[in-house]
């Protein structure tokens, strides 16, 4: 009996000690959410805070993003995206090891493989989760939202100008496709 009494407590300290220190995250399961895009502040890969609110007025084209995944060479076409449409969309990229761990490196890591290889100038930040028990709150209300989630690296979600989402894109769209182009130069 004191065997029993003496498992518990040490199973009940490791669940205090894991919710505390963050390791133990609420599932989602309502998909509830409020407030609006511009609520979000999120870290860039060098660490800094970014108030989404800066982006009121502007498309924005959320992606989960992977540096050893077969859609990598979107890097390209996302940037240039972003040089000859600046003016219109802000590009944002999200590093993601949730599809077969194919982001395993540090947020240092992953900015350093994003310059060296593909120029990235656009947005970037630290790395999160964009699926299951631990998907960070901003893909929470993207799906919400949308009600689409991302099936695999390299998943865009297109914002309008008012902070609604304007079109979800699998990973086979092409950052420049016409659907995703045409919407952010409509007048």
């Amino acid at each position: 009996m004191r065997l029993i009494k003496a498992g518990l407590l040490v199973v009940v300290t490791m669940g205090i000690v894991a919710f505390l220190s963050g390791k133990f995250s609420r599932a989602n399961t309502s998909l509830k959410v409020s407030g609006t895009i511009y609520d979000f502040t999120m870290k860039s890969l060098d660490g800094h805070d970014i108030d989404f609110s800066q982006y009121k007025g502007k498309y924005m084209l959320i992606v989960n993003t992977a540096s050893k995944c077969g859609y990598t060479p979107q890097y390209t076409d996302l940037e240039k995206l972003h040089d000859q449409f600046g003016d219109k969309v802000v590009v944002l990229g999200f590093p993601a090891n949730d599809f077969l761990w194919q982001e395993p490196g540090s947020n240092e890591e992953i900015a350093s493989f994003c310059q060296k290889n593909y120029g990235v100038s656009f947005q970037m930040f630290e790395k999160i989760s964009v699926k299951g028990k631990d998907q960070h709150p901003l893909y929470q209300w993207l799906e919400a939202k949308s009600g689409e989630k991302p099936s695999w690296n390299f998943c865009k979600y297109l914002i309008d100008k008012n902070g609604n989402v304007a079109g979800f894109y699998p990973s086979k769209v092409n950052p420049l496709d016409k659907a995703i182009i045409d919407k952010i130069t409509a007048p």
